[in-house]
């Protein structure tokens, strides 16, 4: 590699590191490769995961981290070889290094596959060699328009070592059309102002391939200060910004699909605070009678998503005096459940106005779904309360019973048949009626309420509602028993929000 040097600096090498610092460095690169392979593997295990974007950004910053180590390795590995300055000491190992393949006794051997374990004469510019096959030297004669390449450039460039260099004037060909500017700038400020070469720019050699190459230098200057010819070297960073641009775009990918998720979730709370009654989580005027139902109700998110979920509930003054209670629990999240939520309220809202039967009203929901565009399952409790007979008839579809307390205890209703909405076509559904008392309180509620799990099997989140008996018994409205069944569940871990609604008959 021909030596740089100017008018303020004499052409005599400058002091090399000692060997044994470049050694430590060496070693302690090799350690740090090896902790990196560890965080790659363990970030590349999940294959579950494999079109998370949040896991392709962490993976292209693995693979970053390594192309830089590697480059850090391949240049110390070139500083060590280039440290000797006695050729016999150069060509043969010294007793510590012998029988170590050049390397220090004390420093571990590369690991089998790693970028160390590859020699220079085996891998190519495309490869994980050496940096002998990614770094190169070059010199321009300014007085003999002679040109000097090393064998390493020539390889980069994908030219025999026979063919020589690129002349100045010949080399822009070479270069993407859109990066030509960029070297006729770096030239000219060298060898016009003096100035020292920094930049990049890519090559198609003639085989094709596309190289990207930093290229860095100075101008070598005569004794009279002239510049009389450019030295500089060349080197091969393409896989480095390959990976530089993995980053980028994985990074990209993850801010628009949070941004994207940011707005579902937005769009989806303000469907849902539209569709669901205005009276949400605060006490509801209750309508003249003396059997009028005191209601109230709350809405509770899942723990481990962003997304809204399809959990509704509803009550409506009928125009007969009586009120339509439901909740419901329809499949999926964000946009696309707010919006088959609305679907079916309205649906239940227009039916149970016009006095269709709570088990009718079923089944027309089965039907509905079951012919719906975009198809869904879902589950629901559905009940029309007369205040005159203080009476509840209900249906059900593969959902929680409500549970209705009296004098200090609770249990669940006995359910009538019902499977779940959009399984089954032209499934039919059965009614109940349920007496109710002065000071009846009726708790509706979603599966959700609870988190999954072997503790929340069978009835045993159920028991766990009617083990608030106590509380609900000494309330003095549906609010309070609302309040107190948040302060029983609203610390859960769920995976899917929940919802529970509370009437309670007036005395």
């Amino acid at each position: 590699m021909p030596s740089p040097h100017s008018a303020d600096h004499s052409a005599a090498q400058p002091p090399q590191p000692p060997r044994d610092t470049v050694d430590a460095l060496i070693s302690q690169t090799r350690r740090l490769r090896g902790d990196m392979d560890a965080v790659r593997r363990d970030t590349t295990a999940d294959l579950d995961r494999a079109d998370d974007p949040q896991l392709r950004w962490q993976r292209a910053l693995c693979d970053l981290a390594v192309h830089h180590l590697d480059d850090l390795g391949r240049n110390l590995d070139q500083l060590r070889e280039g440290v000797p300055t006695d050729p016999a000491e150069a060509e043969a190992p010294s007793e510590a290094e012998a029988g170590t393949g050049g390397r220090p006794a004390a420093e571990p051997p590369p690991p089998p596959g790693s970028a160390y374990a590859t020699s220079a004469r085996d891998a190519g510019p495309e490869g994980q060699g050496s940096l002998l096959s990614r770094v190169g030297s070059a010199e321009w004669n300014l007085l003999t328009d002679a040109v000097t390449w090393s064998d390493e450039l020539c390889q980069i460039f994908g030219r025999a070592p026979e063919e020589g260099g690129l002349p100045l004037d010949e080399l822009p060909s070479w270069v993407f059309s859109e990066d030509q500017p960029t070297l006729t700038a770096l030239v000219t400020d060298c060898l016009v102002d003096g100035k020292p070469i920094d930049g990049e720019f890519r090559i198609v050699r003639a085989d094709g391939v596309v190289r990207t190459v930093h290229m860095s230098g100075e101008p070598v200057l005569d004794d009279d200060g002239s510049t009389a010819s450019m030295w500089a070297v060349l080197r091969d960073v393409s896989e480095l910004r390959r990976s530089e641009r993995a980053v980028r775009e994985t990074r990209d990918s993850l801010r628009r699909q949070r941004h994207i998720a940011q707005t579902e979730h937005r769009v989806a709370v303000e469907l849902q605070q539209a569709v669901l009654p205005v009276w949400r989580g605060s006490p509801r005027p209750s309508p003249a009678g003396p059997a009028a139902l005191d209601l109230a109700a709350h809405y509770f998110p899942a723990s481990t998503s962003t997304l809204i979920g399809g959990d509704w509930y509803d009550a409506l003054e009928l125009p007969d005096g009586g009120t339509l209670l439901s909740v419901g629990d329809l499949t999926g999240h964000g946009v696309a459940a707010t919006s088959g939520v609305a679907m079916l309220l309205g649906a239940v809202r227009g039916m149970a106005v016009t006095g269709v039967a709570p088990g009718a009203l079923m089944s027309w929901l089965n039907q509905l779904l079951d012919a719906s565009e975009q198809p869904a399952l879902g589950s629901a409790v559905c009940g029309r309360y007369d205040p005159a007979t203080r009476t509840l008839v209900w249906a059900q579809a593969a959902h929680p019973a409500p549970l209705l307390f009296r004098d200090g205890t609770g249990r669940a209703l006995r359910p009538p048949e019902g499977v779940l909405l959009g399984a089954t076509p032209g499934a039919t559904y059965t009614q109940y009626g349920e007496r109710l008392e002065p000071g009846d309180l009726l708790v509706l509620h979603t599966g959700g309420l609870w988190p999954y799990g072997a503790d929340a099997e069978g009835d045993a989140g159920a028991e766990r509602l009617l083990g608030l008996a106590p509380r609900f018994a000494t309330a003095h409205s549906a609010q309070e028993c609302v309040r107190a069944v948040v302060e029983a569940f609203d610390d859960e871990r769920r995976e899917d929000d929940a919802c529970v609604l509370i009437a309670r008959v007036g005395s």
